[in-house]
């Protein structure tokens, strides 16, 4: 499930526990570990490492500490395993709302590392998949709508049916190389400019 040439970051100010994920991360094959021990300017480190997956180990966060981490995740669009231990309900959903795909309270030991990266690889491939759905949704359904004002146009300008309307912005697009979404968007953006009721 897994490839064996992930470039895992753990980011952990404790050597000893950073040690651990390392050990864990070592044992389950991936030898492309960074172990970062200040997150002072972490942005700009992952930015320099590029990696697959982010380990984050927290052993007493704070809500700041917390907050930056979770800020940090909706940025990297990366999957992240984030060990803490101890955390509170609202610390849980803060993680789950920032896109921490693995948060493990208290649960930080050498053999559990590599079960919990595949998961938090696995969660992140699947909500990454569901997002990219539902931007395709919308945005059929946004094309949807402007297909329907061009045709809705072409309707009253030309006193043509919903069907010879729809084959009109087919045939255009067919012959113009390009989507009828796209013409149906450049009609109803003329047609804004010539009648302002229009748009």
């Amino acid at each position: 499930m897994i490839r064996k040439s992930l470039t895992v970051l753990v980011i952990d100010e404790n050597h000893i526990r950073a040690s651990i994920i390392e050990a864990g991360l070592r044992e389950a094959g991936h030898e492309q570990v960074t172990v970062v021990h200040d997150v002072a300017g972490i942005a700009r480190r992952i930015a320099e490492i590029e990696p697959d997956v982010i380990v984050i180990d927290l052993e007493n966060p704070n809500r700041d500490m917390l907050e930056n981490m979770f800020q940090l995740s909706r940025v990297v669009k990366r999957p992240i395993a984030m060990f803490v231990d101890r955390s509170d309900q609202a610390s849980i959903e803060a993680a789950v709302a920032a896109g921490v795909s693995a948060y493990v309270v208290d649960g930080l030991r050498q053999e559990r590392v590599k079960p919990i990266l595949e998961m938090a690889i696995s969660r992140f491939n699947a909500f990454s998949r569901m997002a990219r759905e539902l931007e395709e949704a919308r945005s059929e359904l946004e094309d949807r709508k402007v297909i329907d004002r061009a045709k809705g146009i072409l309707m009253r300008s030309r006193g043509v049916s919903e069907d010879a309307a729809y084959t009109l912005l087919r045939k255009t697009a067919m012959n113009q190389n390009r989507k009828i979404s796209e013409i149906a968007q450049s009609l109803v953006t003329a047609a804004g400019l010539l009648d302002p009721g229009e748009s």
